[in-house]
């Protein structure tokens, strides 16, 4: 398998789907080619974000399986079919089980929108607010069998103002997870990044 080629994850609206093909499109994601969407909502603003942009698609609603293992079971099938190297989640919204962290295993990244290990798991712009803080950002991880606890790839700092509400300050840090999930996704397509324990190596082109 190639990390070249790429199936990017997605169960909302694709706003980092978005930003990946349009980075592929302007040369942005080095050898990366973006050969499949997968969803778990058929209807979701990702998947007609997909169709628009001519990528193959695999919509599967995971209600309509007996277990997450076999809905997983025929994700791999078709991401195997496809000679998929890496899997880039962008807003999928599902723990993933052993059938598909097995085969791909340090080769499933998310971007999460804080500086982990602070504030994993849901609401983190929210979280941090709440808290206080007056750094917070974005992190690109691997994905394990944990809630945002696998290795950090990168992470880029945002400001947290003094006046920012939870919609001024995800839209400053949707602006940096765009870029960032970008370079990521290009170094690794490029063979650039190394997993040393927990720590990430990425080699400059």
């Amino acid at each position: 398998m190639q990390l070249n080629r790429i199936a990017v994850f997605a169960s909302g609206q694709g706003s980092n789907f978005a930003a990946l093909t349009e980075a592929q499109k302007a040369g942005k994601l080095g050898s990366g080619s973006i050969e499949l969407l997968v969803s778990d909502k058929p209807e979701s603003g990702a998947a007609q974000r997909a169709v628009e942009a001519g990528i193959p698609t695999l919509l599967l609603r995971p209600k309509d399986f007996a277990s997450r293992e076999l809905y997983e079971a025929e994700i791999v099938a078709e991401l195997q079919r496809r000679d998929i190297g890496l899997i880039v989640l962008a807003g999928y919204m599902r723990l993933i089980t052993p059938v598909l962290l097995t085969p791909y295993a340090e080769r499933i990244i998310n971007i999460h929108p804080s500086l982990l290990p602070a504030f994993a798991g849901i609401d983190a712009i929210g979280q941090a607010l709440n808290y206080g803080v007056k750094l917070t950002g974005v992190t690109v991880h691997y994905v394990d069998g944990g809630m945002d606890t696998g290795p950090v790839i990168a992470q880029r700092t945002v400001a947290v103002e003094d006046n920012d509400t939870a919609e001024t300050l995800a839209e400053r840090i949707h602006q940096v997870e765009h870029g960032l999930y970008a370079d990521v996704v290009a170094a690794f397509a490029d063979g650039r990044i190394e997993l040393v324990g927990r720590k990430t190596i990425i080699r400059e082109k």
